[in-house]
C-alpha cells in the first residue's frame, strides 16, 4: 500500500495510468479539465500504451469512446456539467450499444445562469440514460471506484459513471492509499470483449436501425441488464475489498443503528454530516445518516430495509428536478418507500445548488428540524430550499 497525498482529479488520474486503458478521448472542462491534463503527461513520457485523443467537443469526445470501445478497446474519459450536457446524444448510443465505458462525471452546476461550482445537476439530468452511477464521498472514494468501475462496466457490459463533487473533492488535497500498479493490473485483468468490429473472425454491424419488432425487445434487454448489475457492483466490491481492506457496498449507514431520525445525503457532503451527527450524539440524540453509493441501479430494497425503522426522514437533493414537487432522490426514495409499504413521515431538502456553501450549522438545523418530526410525526411542507435567501 502507498501513502500519498493526492486531490481527486489526480487521484482519478493515477488510477488511470494503473489502468492503462487503450484509449482516452477528451475535451478539457472546469472542474474535470486536469483529469486529462495530468494523464496524458503519462501518455507523452510513455508511462502509459493509451492513446490519447484530444477532440473538439465533448459530443466528440464520447463518441470517440463509442468508436474506440466497438472496435474493442478499453476506454476511459472525463467530464461535467456543460461537458456532460453535451454528449447527451452519446450516452444513450453508449449505453444502447452496451458499451462499458468508464466515464468520471466531475459534478458541477449545469447554465444558466453560468456557474463552475458544484452541484448534482449534471449527473442528475442524465440519471436515465443507461449508466450505472457511482457517487463518491472523498478521494479515496474517487480512486476506488474507478478501478472498480472497469470490472462493473466489462462484466455487465453497461457503461458506469463515476460522480463525485467539483472543487469540493476535486481540487481538495487529501491522505490517501493507493494500491500498487501491479496489483490494479492483476485486479482490472486484460480485456478480452467478445464481440468487437475488428475481430476478423466474427463479422459484425453495431448501431443499426432497430426499428418496431425489435428496439422494445433490446431496450428491455438493457433495463434487465441494469437490474443484475446490482449483483455484478456487489461481487467486484468484494473482491475490491479483499485486495485493499476496504469495503464498499450500494450505500454507508452511519450510526443509523439505533438512530431515530436519518439524513440521506450524497457525495462529500456527507462528511460534514458525520460531523454533525456526532455532535448531536454527545447531546444524546438519536440520529444518524445514510450516504447512497449506488444510484443506478437504484437499490430500492437495500436501502428501505436500511430506513425501516426510522422514525423520520430528511432527503437531501444537490440538484432540483423543477418539476413542482420535490429533487430526484426524494422523488425516487419516497416512491421506493411507498414501494414496500413503508410509512415514514420524509422531507426533501434542496440545497447547495451553483456551489452554496452547506454549513454544519445548516446540516444541524435539518436534523433538529427531523428530531421535532420523529416525536409528532408532523412534516409542515415537503419540499425547503436550504440556505436560499428568500
Amino acid at each position: 500500500m502507498i501513502r500519498e497525498r493526492l486531490s481527486g482529479n489526480e487521484a482519478v488520474a493515477f488510477a488511470m495510468k494503473q489502468i492503462n486503458p487503450d484509449v482516452v478521448p477528451a475535451y478539457p472542462i472546469t472542474p474535470s479539465t486536469e483529469i486529462p491534463q495530468y494523464f496524458s503527461s503519462f501518455v507523452s513520457n510513455g508511462t502509459v500504451d493509451t492513446e490519447f485523443i484530444p477532440v473538439e467537443s465533448e459530443h466528440s469526445a464520447l463518441s470517440a469512446c463509442i468508436g474506440a470501445s466497438a472496435a474493442g478497446g478499453r476506454v476511459m474519459s472525463a467530464t461535467s456539467s456543460q461537458g456532460l450536457s453535451l454528449m447527451y446524444e452519446m450516452l444513450y448510443i453508449a449505453s444502447g450499444m452496451r458499451l462499458p465505458i468508464v466515464l468520471t462525471c466531475v459534478n458541477r452546476a449545469v447554465s444558466a445562469p453560468i456557474n463552475i461550482h458544484n452541484d448534482h445537476s449534471d449527473s442528475m439530468g442524465v440519471r436515465d440514460c443507461g449508466f450505472i452511477q457511482l457517487y463518491c464521498e472523498s478521494n479515496q472514494e474517487a480512486y476506488d471506484n474507478i478501478i472498480m468501475a472497469v470490472k462493473i462496466a466489462e462484466r455487465s457490459m453497461i457503461p458506469v459513471m463515476v460522480c463525485y463533487d467539483g472543487f469540493i473533492t476535486s481540487h481538495s488535497v487529501e491522505n490517501i492509499e493507493l494500491l500498487e500498479d501491479s496489483v490494479v493490473k492483476d485486479f482490472v485483468g486484460k480485456y478480452e470483449p467478445k464481440h468487437y468490429l475488428l475481430n476478423p473472425n466474427e463479422f459484425i454491424s453495431m448501431g443499426p436501425l432497430d426499428l418496431q419488432n425489435y428496439f422494445f425487445e433490446h431496450r428491455k434487454q438493457l433495463a434487465d441488464a441494469m437490474t443484475d448489475s446490482k449483483k455484478i457492483i456487489e461481487e467486484v466490491s468484494e473482491e475490491f475489498a479483499k485486495i485493499s481492506g476496504r469495503k464498499y457496498g450500494m450505500f454507508e449507514s452511519y450510526k443509523t443503528e439505533d438512530s431515530d431520525a436519518c439524513m440521506v445525503i450524497l457525495n462529500s457532503s456527507a462528511g460534514t454530516a458525520k460531523v454533525v451527527v456526532d455532535k448531536l450524539r454527545e447531546e444524546g440524540l438519536k440520529v444518524g445518516i445514510l450516504k447512497p453509493r449506488v444510484f443506478r441501479p437504484l437499490p430500492y430494497k437495500d436501502l428501505t430495509n436500511a430506513l425501516r425503522n426510522q422514525k423520520a426522514i430528511a432527503i437531501m437533493d444537490k440538484a432540483d428536478s423543477v418539476n413542482g414537487f420535490s429533487g430526484p432522490l426524494y422523488s425516487e426514495l419516497s416512491a421506493a418507500l411507498y414501494s414496500q409499504s413503508i410509512s415514514i413521515p420524509s422531507i426533501n431538502y434542496i440545497y447547495g445548488l451553483g456551489g452554496r456553501d452547506v454549513k454544519e450549522t445548516d446540516l444541524e438545523e435539518v436534523f433538529r428540524n427531523i428530531i421535532k418530526i420523529s416525536k409528532d410525526g408532523k412534516v409542515d411542507k415537503t419540499t425547503n430550499y436550504l440556505g436560499v435567501r428568500e
